[in-house]
């Protein structure tokens, strides 16, 4: 299985200069946790890490440090998630016929939806792992009033790993440049294009690190499973 990982953007919502995914979580970076996942993973063989060049020499002292025993190349990004993902998919040695792509930002994500991610992905053409919802949604105008509720049992909150077939998914992000459609994920282009994805359930710890309270709450985690660990 192939692997890409978006890494190319800043930390402007954590408050930082730099990209975020070289910020310390428990002494490592995000994307130390990352990429320590996907190492673990039994099915990922490739591993693309998308981003900025000014950030390259910091990834590959990430990478010299993990001593992993996978291909792990580099690809320079784009100015947006959806630019990257093209400059990626480009960048896919030429008998990838599959590919997970996980935010490097999800930095809790374990081996194991990793793997039934890969697994999954196998049997269908695009694939999102999500979690059910549990708060109450409102769709609400622009003058801030709600106009609907949303039944609870039919919302899932996406996450990554994201799977699809290579060749479907190119076609969709062609499509998508010619159409100038601007979407926040690649399962949002395949159903622009009329394809199914399917769930995949995700984990509750698969959070997002985005500000410096997603952070606190990755560190909290990552504490509680060391300790239940040491048990």
């Amino acid at each position: 299985m192939y692997l890409l990982i978006p890494a190319a953007g800043m930390g402007r919502r954590m408050g930082s200069s730099r990209n975020k995914l070289l910020l310390t979580l428990l002494g490592k970076s995000l994307l130390s946790w990352t990429l320590e996942a996907a190492v673990k993973s039994d099915h990922i063989s490739w591993i693309g890490i998308i981003g900025q060049p000014l950030d390259f020499l910091d990834f590959h002292k990430i990478i010299l440090d993990l001593s992993a025993d996978k291909h792990i190349e580099l690809i320079q990004g784009g100015e947006t998630r959806q630019e990257s993902v093209y400059n990626g998919l480009q960048a896919l040695p030429s008998a990838a016929e599959r590919v997970l792509i996980h935010d490097g930002a999800r930095c809790l994500a374990t081996p194991e939806l990793l793997d039934r991610c890969a697994e999954e992905i196998l049997k269908c053409p695009g694939l999102i792992a999500a979690v059910r919802v549990k708060d109450t949604i409102k769709v609400v105008a622009a003058s801030g009033v709600i106009q609907d509720t949303p039944d609870r049992r039919n919302l899932w909150a996406a996450q990554t790993p994201q799977g699809f077939e290579v060749k479907l998914l190119k076609e969709c992000h062609e499509k998508g440049r010619e159409l100038g459609w601007e979407v926040t994920d690649d399962a949002a282009l395949f159903e622009k294009c009329g394809l199914p994805v399917k769930i995949v359930e995700g984990e509750e710890t698969n959070l997002k690190v985005t500000t410096p309270v997603d952070l606190k709450v990755a560190e909290f985690i990552l504490m509680n499973l060391y300790e239940k660990s040491k048990k």
